[in-house]
């Protein structure tokens, strides 16, 4: 796994300043968050395991179900968030009453942690893992292993 850590996370260095788009996942192009997962799994991992349909921006807020958090849970291999390590996708819940629905990387752990993440308004950038990021964490995943 360390292989593919270094990877991503030379990887994200090349998507910093991406543009954010709406459902984009190209590097330099633009990207939202999904997309910087989506890119960087091609990367990574190779082909992407579905292709993903077509979504608004308050997309599973109207019904409430918790479609991302399903959908990385199927493709994505869930850890406990206190063990998170550089190369991590993180999932977050923006509002307390709301569906978690923004991805982000984790860059670094230890006294100054921060996370790589695409954010409507600035697009792919670095941010501290502050206590208001933090407390919004309900989920951590890794990349599975790649098969070929």
């Amino acid at each position: 796994m360390a292989q593919t850590q270094a990877l991503i996370l030379q990887e994200l260095q090349e998507w910093l300043g991406t543009p954010y788009v709406h459902q984009a996942s190209q590097k330099g192009a633009g990207c939202d968050c999904l997309g910087l997962v989506r890119g960087v799994w091609r990367v990574a991992l190779g082909r992407e395991p579905v292709e993903v349909p077509p979504y608004t921006s308050d997309w599973s807020e109207t019904d409430g179900q918790e479609t991302l958090w399903q959908a990385a849970q199927s493709y994505l291999v869930p850890k406990p968030a206190e063990n998170r390590q550089p190369g991590d996708i993180l999932l977050f819940r923006m509002r307390s009453d709301a569906v978690a629905k923004h991805l982000g990387f984790v860059a670094s752990v230890g006294p100054t942690p921060s996370f790589i993440h695409a954010y409507s308004g600035h697009g792919v950038v670095e941010s501290p893992l502050s206590t208001p990021w933090a407390r919004r964490i309900v989920a951590c995943f890794e990349f599975p292993e790649r098969t070929s």
